[in-house]
């Protein structure tokens, strides 16, 4: 995630990512076995936006865990989701965190990536928003009206089901594209009537512009975020996947039970005023999940509305990045 004060590549796909929160409930936590340990030397490439990764990191603990297993650790810095994939594309990663979003588009290019863990979902860190004196009170009172949102994101699929469960359609409304910095710009001056945004956007525009929130996702779509892996990578090295989970889940049960350490750290990497960061902090839903058929087939709808949208040139199968384990 770039710094919360600058502006921000139009491909962002923020994590939401705060919430980025990690770990498989059903994974093991088993020692490692002795015979790992005389393997011959692995390396894990992981890819970092500004969120638990980088908490993980600057633990420590992951390093400990797999040296063992003989796995060196390295870590690259990006700034989106859709950067981190193109990544794992040309084999420069082999681990990283995303959003819903990113991994359709990556598939849709070819990309070998598979799903290993998901968070929980978190519907209340995404909302439609408008100004305070606003006269739009509803979701059937968008119609007509200009709204901002970052174009194939994950507000964009919220914005389509939003739209359908009141009785309206997407042509219905006006779509503006505009990446977080801009589209805050345009909402304070009034250039579009609401915006589709999330955390810690969302709740900066709650704190320092008084928006209102005309409706969040809850009820409406999951709101999850992904770690992913290539086939190859997560093929050949189960066991370096399962204990990065599991240090992930650790970091993630921690900022559940001290929010206010969390929100500190967090405030500090996003550069973000911490009143704002303890807003998101509060509403963030913790904890991961093993990649399950229903997982995917969420994400297999958001991508058949991106091709009804056009936003992806073909239709994609969502199942081929099943991971190896897929029940």
């Amino acid at each position: 995630m770039p710094n919360f004060k600058t502006s921000h590549d139009r491909r962002t796909f923020l994590k939401r990512s705060l919430g980025a929160a990690a770990a498989a409930a059903a994974v093991s936590t088993a020692v490692v076995p002795v015979a790992f340990a005389q393997g011959s030397a692995r390396t894990l490439r992981i890819g970092n936006q500004k969120g638990y990764l980088n908490l993980l990191k600057g633990r420590g603990t992951l390093e400990k865990r797999l040296a063992p297993l003989n796995v060196s650790v390295s870590w690259t810095e990006f700034a989106a989701g859709p950067v981190q994939l193109e990544a794992l594309n040309v084999g420069s990663i082999d681990f990283g965190d995303v959003g819903e979003a990113p991994p359709i588009f990556a598939q849709a290019a070819g990309a070998p990536l598979v799903y290993v863990a998901a968070t929980v979902t978190r519907p209340q860190s995404e909302a439609v928003l408008v100004p305070p004196q606003s006269a739009i009170r509803s979701v059937k009172d968008l119609k007509g009206k200009r709204i901002a949102l970052n174009k194939g994101s994950n507000v964009h699929y919220f914005l389509v089901k939003l739209l359908r469960q009141h009785g309206l359609q997407y042509s219905d409304v006006n779509p503006v594209f505009l990446a977080p910095a801009d589209a805050r710009a345009a909402f304070e001056r009034s250039s579009v009537d609401a915006w589709v945004i999330w955390d810690p956007f969302f709740a900066a525009a709650e704190k320092s512009l008084g928006a209102r929130v005309i409706a969040d996702a809850s009820g409406v779509v999951g709101n999850r975020a992904f770690y992913f892996s290539s086939q190859t990578y997560a093929a050949k090295n189960p066991d370096v996947i399962r204990i990065l989970i599991e240090e992930l889940d650790k970091v993630d049960q921690w900022g559940k039970q001290n929010k206010d350490q969390l929100a500190s750290e967090l405030a500090q990497l996003w550069g973000a005023p911490k009143p704002v960061v303890d807003v998101v902090v509060a509403r963030q839903q913790y904890g991961t999940e093993p990649i399950t058929r229903a997982i995917l087939a969420g994400q297999q709808q958001i991508a058949d509305t991106f091709l009804d949208l056009g936003l992806i040139p073909k239709h994609i199968d969502v199942s081929k990045a099943a991971p190896p384990d897929l029940a």
